[in-house]
């Protein structure tokens, strides 16, 4: 690590409750002081610019760097086609490389365990949460945690996945069930149309599919799922539930000791979910595209309720810091906003003493950020004090 002392000078801080123009000043990591009018720390009247590293953050905003516990690219990244597997280690090292550049210093890498919607064999799952590990050993641009979503119907991951929790391989855990006539595929044909798109498979071949899953549920072990959440709640990971639609869904799913509920389908459902204490998780690109692809529950409008607490990108990396500015002209404070893809998920993987907001005695995790257009672009992005990210403006150069 540097040994300088970080300043990043006069930018527009966002705190989690308010915004200064503000120098934030880091040593070894760790943030040592946010300097603005009126705080009591006098670290950068200490400045030495030819000693310091400093970064200049005049007329752009300076925000915690994201923390994104949701987000299932990295499937895509090693299988971007349905059969056309890519090196795990190419995929990974560069994927990382732009989830530093859209601001995200933290992420729960979403790794599925079931059949017919994504990567989802227990092989390759298994591979690529121990290359995740020994990568991010080795060197790492961001930090990296894994997500494991157990898709209910897959009995036969239960003994992997008390493994990997043992190894301690596991950061979150989620509970899914996926099926035809459930959630978000209640609609006749929803399930299968959306298979044959994913997965590149024709109509009797998806209809094997649906009729392996729907043997497999009927003989679903829930006594072992509600042992396997135990022992993840026992080793301090959270468990979420996944697409509830109804009081009756999120009843069930605390029944799992579920502390969160993601992407509930409608808003009386969101709103009773955080009416039991659950975290509430919306998606980045509802907001960015203005609703739910499914024509489900807009994302925004829970929020402006106050039914949802955390934001994750899903599927879209680049949509969560845009999600979050897009909130900010819909009239939320940015503050809280920016709380929604920072501390609140950090506080929700117990992480929040740690990461999640610029405040002293933190991981000197953040991003400077420029908009251009209306649209907020990472210029910095910084994580334990060290600049993993940086791009400079290249107007006024000769083009072809």
């Amino acid at each position: 690590m540097n040994g300088k002392r970080l300043v990043v000078r006069g930018g527009n801080v966002v705190l989690p409750d308010g915004v200064v123009k503000a120098d934030v000043v880091a040593e070894n990591g760790i943030i040592q002081s946010v300097d603005y009018a009126g705080s009591k720390s006098s670290a950068v009247e200490t400045i030495d610019e030819s000693k310091d590293r400093i970064i200049e953050a005049e007329g752009a905003w300076v925000l915690p760097g994201l923390v994104d516990i949701h987000c299932d690219t990295i499937e895509k990244e090693v299988e971007p086609r349905p059969g056309t597997l890519f090196p795990m280690e190419m995929a990974f090292l560069q994927y990382e490389r732009k989830l530093a550049g859209h601001g995200i210093t933290t992420m729960m890498h979403s790794l599925s365990f079931g059949v017919g919607l994504s990567l989802r064999g227990e092989h390759l799952v298994s591979q690529l949460i121990d290359l995740i590990r020994s990568c991010s050993r080795e060197r790492a641009m961001i930090r990296h945690g894994v997500h494991l979503r157990y898709e209910v119907s897959q009995p036969t991951g239960i003994p992997l996945a008390r493994r990997l929790i043992e190894e301690g391989a596991i950061d979150y855990l989620s509970l899914m069930d996926h099926a035809p006539g459930i959630g978000q595929y209640a609609r006749p044909g929803a399930f299968q149309r959306y298979v044959m798109k994913n997965q590149g498979v024709s109509l009797d071949e998806v209809e094997k599919i649906v009729e392996e899953l729907q043997e497999r549920r009927a003989k679903v072990d829930w006594n072992a799922l509600r042992e396997l959440t135990a022992f993840a709640r026992s080793r301090g990971i959270a468990v979420a539930s996944h697409d509830d639609d109804s009081e009756e869904a999120v009843n069930r799913s605390l029944a799992f000791g579920a502390d969160i509920s993601e992407f509930p389908l409608n808003g009386a459902t969101a709103a009773y979910a955080k009416k039991q204490g659950m975290g509430v998780c919306v998606g980045a690109p509802n907001i960015v595209r203005g609703g739910s692809h499914d024509g489900n529950l807009k994302a925004a409008e829970a929020i402006v309720a106050g039914d949802a607490n955390l934001l994750c990108s899903d599927y879209h990396p680049a949509s969560l810091l845009h999600a979050v500015f897009a909130l900010a002209k819909e009239g939320v404070a940015l503050e809280r906003a920016v709380r929604m893809a920072t501390l609140e998920p950090a506080i929700a993987m117990g992480r929040g003493a740690e990461i999640g907001s610029l405040e002293p005695g933190k991981r000197a995790d953040l991003i400077v950020v420029d908009t251009v257009r209306e649209c907020p672009l990472v210029r910095c992005t910084v994580v334990d004090g060290v600049t993993v990210y940086e791009t400079r403006d290249f107007s006024g150069a000769k083009s072809f």
